[in-house]
């Protein structure tokens, strides 16, 4: 695991040539002939690619157009294996930040992400791409695998308060300094973590106006408000890396919109997480002294509810995973048609409950990754999962 204090970056080389090209010009060549295929009006593509080359000689990067970047974007969520809900990929609003490096400004524009994105509840599909990685210039990245996400605090018994996915996380920033505005609580927001080159990692705490939650009720039960349950409106994933043409971007955070079985098959039910299926099922009243009675499976559809019953009550964007599985086949259909290869990871598509009353589930489909193409950044996810202060040196609040 990679130690902020630890790393250390090559000295820059004195001349792109001398050093080899940063930008891998066979992917430049391949992302540049399938934005021209696509976008017929943009010229010629043996022109641009031509400099490109030069470019790339020169600098050992080059530097995508406006248009490029739209394009690679919405194409690497057309691409994404893991996403059920690429359908709508044409729609993605791609903001072009390329020019923002300081960690404060990073953290103010993904403050301006989550405000259009939640779009008063109507959930925009947004990606903010920041600076590439260029030569003798690291980029910035954010630390946090979500924009939003809840701490977990551990408990002198080993139990977490809150979200135990991010103990560690929630153990570092506090060390570091950070304190939950009023008291640890289940669902206290972390505060975002941007590291830069010039500054190290900083630490932002995100105003409560942008961070739109839902207070979750069920349809039939009064006593689940009790609960005091509630998930924040909009999933962006900020631990990924966009690449387009042989360019990576390591700090491109993006969203969609919530599927119901996230929050309630996931987030809420998990064991390693807020494990709330065997206290909804004393709630509830089921028999749960032995397993034939599928208690489980009758709370977790009882979550589930509440969960889609309540995002619709609040206004919100979500989907089920029946209509999800749904779109998406209707999306693959009009790639099949398109000529074009949809790769699919099918244990991320197949929805974590009622999987084989779906028709994502009763097929097989292509597993071989596209180019463009988002993936995981692992010094970020390192970074993510730490354990202790001495990940956050320097850190500031």
């Amino acid at each position: 695991m990679s130690q902020v204090s630890d790393r250390t970056d090559p000295p820059a080389p004195e001349s792109a040539v001398s050093r080899g090209a940063v930008a891998d010009l066979d992917e430049a060549a391949e992302f540049l002939e399938l934005f021209h295929a696509e976008n017929p009006d943009a010229g010629s593509a043996a022109e641009r690619l031509a400099a490109v080359r030069t470019e790339v000689e020169l600098t050992g990067t080059y530097r995508h157009t406006p248009d490029e970047l739209q394009f690679g974007a919405r194409v690497a969520w057309r691409n994404s294996a893991r996403c059920i809900g690429r359908l709508y990929w044409r729609s993605l609003l791609v903001r072009d930040l390329r020019a923002v490096h300081r960690p404060a400004d990073v953290a103010a524009h993904c403050v301006q992400h989550l405000r259009i994105a939640t779009n008063g509840g109507r959930i925009r599909p947004v990606i903010s791409i920041f600076p590439p990685e260029v030569p003798g210039s690291p980029a910035p990245r954010i630390w946090n695998e979500q924009l939003v996400r809840y701490a977990g605090y551990e408990q002198r018994d080993g139990s977490v308060l809150g979200d135990p996915r991010y103990r560690g996380f929630t153990s570092a920033v506090r060390a570091a300094g950070w304190r939950p505005p009023a008291g640890p609580g289940r669902f206290d927001v972390l505060p975002l973590v941007v590291e830069s080159r010039a500054e190290g990692p900083r630490m932002f705490s995100l105003p409560e106006r942008v961070v739109h939650e839902v207070e979750l009720t069920h349809p039939e039960h009064d006593w689940f408000a009790e609960l005091g349950l509630r998930w924040h409106a909009v999933p962006v994933i900020s631990h990924m890396r966009l690449r387009i043409g042989g360019v990576s971007y390591p700090a491109a955070p993006f969203n969609g919109w919530y599927m119901g079985t996230e929050i309630g098959a996931r987030n809420l039910a998990d064991g390693d997480r807020y494990d709330l299926i065997g206290p909804l099922a004393e709630r509830l009243g089921l028999d749960t002294s032995r397993e034939d009675t599928l208690w489980r499976d009758a709370a977790l559809v009882e979550l589930n509810r509440a969960v889609l019953h309540s995002f619709r009550e609040a206004g919100v964007t979500i989907t089920d995973h029946h209509t999800e599985a749904q779109r998406f086949m209707t999306h693959l259909a009009k790639e099949e048609k398109a000529g074009r290869s949809c790769p699919v990871d099918w244990s991320w598509i197949v929805p974590p409950m009622s999987g084989a009353l779906t028709p994502v589930f009763h097929r097989y489909y292509d597993t071989e990754p596209q180019r463009p193409e988002f993936h995981v950044d692992e010094h970020a996810a390192d970074r993510a999962a730490a354990g202790g202060p001495a990940h956050f040196g320097g850190l500031l609040r």
